[in-house]
Order: structure tokens, then sequence, then C-alpha cells
């Protein structure tokens, strides 16, 4: 995999020159907004030292194991413990009865049981947890635990569930969405339709979900984990646990890679619990199994689409119905729904829409977060619409689009006016204008990269190339009226700053970050990020890029609360504004030079702090119309693709995507170069190999054998061809963040490659082998 950056700065090293956006290359800073600075943990976690939740320990240490369900839909009939009890070794067993607060939990809706008490509504559901002095006696202690079950039809259909009875005392259907936006009677000369499918995509951490729980002296307890949002985990637990919250305390851990909720409830209130039972520190390491089974996956979306246009190919109306497998609980189903809903028509200009909406509960694996949710399904099919649209048309795809792109100024079809930068048409034409590929002609056909792999079957004869375009957008930060706030401290003393601030790194970067706009504001080198835990504010979780610009706004306006701090003593005394004096390298100085001093000389000894909030402009609810400004910022993006398809075999390898982003303003240019790339690949994997295959609500392959993750054989040569700096006013220094767009608008590029070599829809992701096999267009 390799990147190249032609017109901004991507993927430089600290210090080494990069390329301006205009004008010739520039020497890039070595610390603050612009530097390519390392992660402060980057050398532990590379020589694999660096403390992840699976490697803690304490003294006395209990091990965990959580009896699941085999069925996805069933009856309890009866529990018995009393052989887990009395094996040896084994120091608590707990069930629903044993859950002394609230008996469900849930994000949105407390509609998911700790344990499972009457019924079992998906496969690998938790029944009972065990505590017991060694991992293998806590898990064969788990399988002596006897539950009689009475079999129950699942329903798997998310069709079937409107009609189906009810799963849930809340019923079925958990949200539905009309949006009605325009002229219903408005029509086009050029109709196409289209019936669209997308599989249940896993986030597949590296790690599998661990924790460790800690009783207290108070009566409380301490959850180690690698949460992603730990304020909310904490009152989720503590009202499980009949705590109030103040007595439990979560402690984020080290967390190995998220792409959503890294980390559901329903691994560590278990935990809790067990550790409140036995007066013992308790420790889970869940098999890998166990976290394909436990943890939430990408929504299985079917989607109905007809695009109505005019012959130029403008758009005039499109028509849409969206149905979200949310499997058996709520989790995010609702703001997944409001997020497909919503871009439904994906970035371009459309008059009148019509969409329907539901997300409907079954007895398949949980859905929630995962990186782009709601928008990326969506995208993979208006893109399919708008290729269909160009062959009806005799359009080249890439300029059907152009014809149709959002801007500045345009109106979603939920009403909402676009106020941020929406370089649509830039990006696009970005990348179709990027030289493609060289073709093999000259390589000999044993040193080729076959679709399937170096040791493929197929014959270079067979393969064919194609081209295929897609443009995507999510929204950024939460949606409908969530009120997006954070909070951070910043303290100096000695030269040395700390921040202090909840926001959770999943790997998005933030501490780094958060370093990075201190050193720009204090002009500090050496800037240390605290560990995260549940006494300090909070600051949300870490999903739509939060944490760049509501925690970095924090962190900018505390940090420049300590420069007003320092700062203002001296201009005082000196008899000038704080405006002329300057903090680089440790030292300040005064714009005629009469002052330099250093920043420790200026302290004096003293401890400078300052706590600020970062809270956004508020959003608001759709309305029953599906109408409401509803979203704070967008992002954009542009991807075309290039693959190979063996045409007899239907194998496809991924040649090269070209990407052109607005993002804002760059940070971190090797750090937002690791996020598109990132984004890319996963964006590949949902088109080519991962889903979660079911089978009557059994997960058929709960590991990494059976789910496919691209490995970096996979990955295609990414190429970043244009980042556009075009700054958003309203985020802390302009930047967007970076990594869901590109997981939204490389699956539907993907897909339209495949269409253009082959002529056949391409109509389901992942792209079947019986999908990539046919006849090249002429």
């Amino acid at each position: 995999m390799s990147s190249d950056a032609t017109t901004a700065t991507t993927g430089a090293a600290a210090g080494a020159p990069v390329p301006a956006l205009d004008g010739p290359a520039q020497e890039a800073p070595a610390h603050g907004i612009g530097a390519s600075l390392s992660p402060a943990d980057a050398r532990a976690k590379t020589e694999g030292t660096f403390p992840y939740a699976s490697d803690l320990w304490a003294e006395g240490l209990l091990w965990a194991a959580i009896l699941r369900s085999p069925h996805p839909h069933a009856r309890i009939l009866s529990i018995d413990t009393t052989a887990a009890a009395e094996m040896p070794g084994v120091r608590a067993v707990v069930t629903h009865a044993d859950v002394p607060g609230e008996p469900a939990y849930g994000r949105t809706v407390a509609d998911r049981p700790v344990f499972a008490s009457e019924l079992v509504r998906h496969h690998g559901e938790s029944i009972a947890a065990v505590a017991a002095d060694h991992p293998d006696t806590a898990r064969l202690a788990a399988a002596a635990i006897a539950v009689e079950y009475e079999i129950l039809e699942p329903v798997t259909d998310p069709e079937k569930a409107f009609a189906a009875e009810p799963l849930h005392p809340d019923g079925n259907l958990i949200r539905h969405i009309p949006l009605r936006f325009g002229d219903e009677g408005a029509t086009g000369e050029v109709v196409v339709e289209g019936l669209y499918r997308i599989g249940r995509q896993d986030p597949a951490p590296i790690g599998a979900e661990a924790g460790l729980a800690v009783p207290r002296p108070d009566g409380g307890v301490e959850i180690y984990t690698a949460s992603t949002d730990p304020h909310t985990d904490r009152d989720l637990a503590a009202a499980c646990f009949g705590l109030p919250p103040d007595q439990v305390k979560v402690v984020v851990t080290g967390v190995p890679g998220a792409t959503g909720d890294r980390e559901d409830p329903g691994f560590q209130i278990p935990l809790g619990l067990l550790a409140l039972r036995t007066g013992c520190p308790v420790k889970l390491t869940a098999t890998r199994e166990e976290s394909f089974l436990g943890h939430a996956h990408r929504h299985p979306t079917l989607l109905r689409y007809r695009h109505h246009a005019d012959a130029e190919g403008r758009l005039v109306k499109v028509e849409a119905q969206i149905l979200l497998d949310a499997g058996a609980y709520a989790d995010a189903s609702s703001e997944s729904l409001a997020a497909a809903v919503s871009f439904a028509c994906g970035p371009y200009v459309v008059p009148h829409a019509f969409v329907e909406g539901w997300a409907v509960r079954t007895n398949n694996p949980p859905s929630g977060h995962v990186r782009g949710e709601g928008a990326m399904q969506v995208c993979a099919a208006y893109e399919a619409q708008m290729d269909k649209l160009a062959l009806k048309l005799g359009l080249d795809p890439a300029e059907l689009r152009l014809r149709n792109v959002l801007a500045t100024g345009d109106i979603l079809p939920t009403g909402q006016t676009v106020t941020c930068p929406a370089p649509v048409a830039e990006l696009l034409a970005a990348v179709r204008d990027f030289p493609l590929p060289a073709l093999p002609l000259d390589t000999p056909e044993e040193d080729w990269l076959l679709p399937g792999g170096p040791e493929g079957a197929g014959e270079p004869g067979a393969v064919r190339r194609g081209v295929g375009y897609a443009l995507g957008m999510v929204h950024m930060l939460g949606a409908e009226g969530a009120d997006e706030v954070s909070t951070a401290t910043v303290k100096v003393q000695d030269g040395v700053a700390t921040v202090i601030c909840a926001a959770v790194d999943t790997g998005s970067g933030f501490s780094t970050l958060a370093r990075q706009i201190v050193q720009e504001i204090l002009g500090l080198e050496e800037v240390h990020v605290a560990s995260v835990d549940t006494d300090q504010p909070p600051a949300g979780p870490a999903t739509h890029g939060r944490h760049t610009w509501v925690s970095g706004g924090a962190v900018e306006r505390a940090a420049k609360m300590v420069r007003t701090q320092l700062l203002q003593p001296l201009a005082h005394k000196f008899g000038m504004s704080t405006e002329l004096l300057q903090i680089t390298d440790g030292k300040i100085t005064s714009y005629d030079g009469i002052l330099s001093m250093t920043v420790a000389e200026a302290m004096d000894g003293k401890e400078l702090w300052a706590t600020a909030q970062c809270r956004p402009h508020p959003t608001e609810p759709l309305d029953d119309s599906g109408q409401g400004d509803a979203f704070v910022g967008l992002a954009f993006c542009a991807v075309r693709a290039v693959v190979d398809v063996d045409i007899e075999l239907g194998s496809v390898r991924v040649v090269e995507m070209a990407v052109a982003q607005d993002v804002g303003r760059i940070l971190n240019p090797a750090q937002l170069n690791a996020r598109i790339e990132a984004g890319i690949t996963q964006g590949v994997g949902a088109a080519l190999t991962e889903n979660l295959r079911t089978a009557r609500g059994l997960i058929r392959h709960p590991d990494l054998t059976g789910y496919a993750l691209p490995t970096s054989l996979d990955a295609p040569d990414i190429r970043i061809v244009k980042l556009v700096e075009e700054r958003d006013v309203v985020a802390p220094f302009g930047a967007k963040p970076a990594s869901a767009v590109p997981v939204v608008t490389a699956p539907a590029a993907v897909a339209s490659a495949v269409r253009a070599v082959t002529g056949r829809p391409v109509n389901r992701l992942p792209i079947r082998a019986q999908a990539a096999v046919g006849v090249p267009n002429s």
C-alpha cells in the first residue's frame, strides 16, 4: 500500500519538506499544528510493552467466564447453577436474579437485559457469569450451568418483522422516518430502479474485549477496560449495580483499535457484579468467538431506489425505502437510521425526495455503531443508481455526477442548508483527472498480480480492468439535538504542559492532536496527555470524529486561557497587549525584541491551569416529515477505484484507489494520511470480503478464519490525490474529522468499477463472485 500527495500535505515525516497547497514545498514544523508528530505511545505499542486490558493483573485475581445462548430465539424454562457453584475453585455464579439494580441497559433505550431471564433474543446472548480462581475453571463452570430452553422460531427476515409477534415489550419497530421534500408528483424523463442489500460488517478489533473489575472499600467498584465512552458506561453500570455513579469508576486502558463502540457494557457489567459479589478483583478476557457473538455489528440493510432525471442527466426526484436490521436490541439504530434517511440522496442536488426508513428488531446479531453507520449503506445504493442513470443516458459516469453535485448553499432533503465547505465538484474532478495506473502489458504472466491472489487459478486472458467512481458524505459529531460538549484542563508547571481530558483515543490520534494544539498555543515542546477515567469531567463518546472537533476545541480554549494567564502580567509590566507577545520554543518574546525570557522564568515556579468547555451550535431532531437542522457539519469524499476482474471466475483485485477529501485543515499530515488509508482499506473489506454470515440467526463463522478481513496483500495502492483545506469556520482550527467518509465511499467505488467491467448490476455488498462474472461493456 502506498500513498501520494500531489496537492496537499500528507504522509510526510516530521521535518521533511512537504508540498504546499499553493507554491513550492515548505519545511514541515517539528511540533505544533501541521507537524507529523508521532504518538507518544507508538514505541511501546511497537515493542509490545503497552498495557492493554488483557495485560492487567491484581493481587487475589479471579477469572470470569460468561455463559451464552446457543439459540437465537428461545424461552428460558429454568436455569440450574448448582453444579457450577459446587465446582472446586468457583467463587461466584450470577444470573438475572443477582442483578441488584436495573435489569436492562442501553445507550438510547434500556431494552437489553444484563442476563436473559425469560427470553433469549439472539445467538450469544448472556445467560450467566462465573468467577473462579483459574480461567479454565471459570469456563468449565459456565459450561456446567444447566439451562432448559423451549426453542422458538427466530425472526431473521427484517421484512417479516413488521407482522411477526413482538420480540420485545417495546415491539419490533424501533423507528420509522418518512422524509418528504418537494413535490411528490414530480417525474423525470428517465427513470432507473434498483434493489440493494448490504451485509453485516464486523468491527473486528485487533484485541478482543477484556477488562478488570476491582472492588472498593466504600462498597463501589472500579472497572478497567477499553471503553470509548467511559462516563456513559459508568452510568449504565451503576444503574445495574444499584449504586450511585460516584461509587463506580471506569478507567480507560489502552484501546486496541476501534471503529465504533469498542466495548459493549455487556462485557463490563457482569465483571462488576462478580467483583462486588466476591470482594475480589475479577478479570475477563473474551475469546474471539465471544467477541463476535457479543459486540455490535454494522446494520445489514435492504434498500429500494427509484431515481428520476431529465434528458440532460439532472436529478429530478429520488424515491427510496431503507430497512435496517437492528438485531435484537435498539442500540444505535435510531441515529443510524437518521443518517441513512438524511443522506439517502447523497451529495447531490435533488429538488424532490421521498424516503421511507425503518429500523426493526429481529433475532439476528445486534447492530450498532460502526464507522459511517447508515451513510455507508445508502452510498452503495445511490451510487449504483447514478451508474445506471449514466448508462441509460449514454453519459460518462463522472460527468453525470458533476452535473448534480452539491455545493455550499444548497439544501439537503432534510431542509437543512449546507453552510460548511462542500467542495464536492473539486474533489470529483481531482480523482477523475488523476492519471490511471499503467496496465501490466509488458509484465510476464507469472509475475501478474491476478485477482484471487498470487496463487490464483485465473488466466491473464480472462482479466479485465474497470474504473468506477463514488461520492460520499457523513455528518460530524452527534445529531438531532445531541448535547455535544467536552471539557478539558491544561496545566503548565516547570515548562511542561499536561492535558486532562476524558476523550478516549481509539486510534484516531486525539492524544497526539491535543499535544499539538498545546504546543501551537503555548510554544512548549513537552506536553503530556493524562490517562482517562471517570473522575474527570465528561468528554462524550469517541464517535463521528467528535474529539477532533469538540475535545480539540476544549483543549484549544483551555490552552488559550493559560496563555493569557502567563502573558497578561508581562504585557501589563511592559505596557503592551498580549497579542504583541509570542511564545516559541519555550521562549516569550515581544514584537520589538525588548522582552525575551523563557516560559520557566516567567512562571517563576508557579503552576498555571485552566478548564474550558467546547459546545458546538445546537441541532434539532427530524420532524414527522424528516425535516430539521439535524447536523452540525458535513464531510465529503470522492474515490475512483481501479479494479481487475477475472470475468470467468468472478474474482476481484482492487488495483488502486484514488482519493480526494475535504479536511478543513491538515493538523497532522502523517496521521491524516494514515486515517484515510485505514478508512479506504476498511471500505475495501466491506466491498469484497467482510460479511458476518448467519443461518437462521446463528453466526456461522465467529472467528477470523471464516470472517475474511483484508490483509496487507489485499490492500490496494491508495493515492491521496487532493486534500482540500477550506476551513470550516465553526470548527476548532477549521479541521474536519477524516476517517469515516473514506469508509463510506470506498465500497461504492469498488462496486462501480466492477459494474463497469461486467455490465452486471452489482447490487450486493460484499460483491459475490456471481456478480463479477460477465462480459465487459463495449
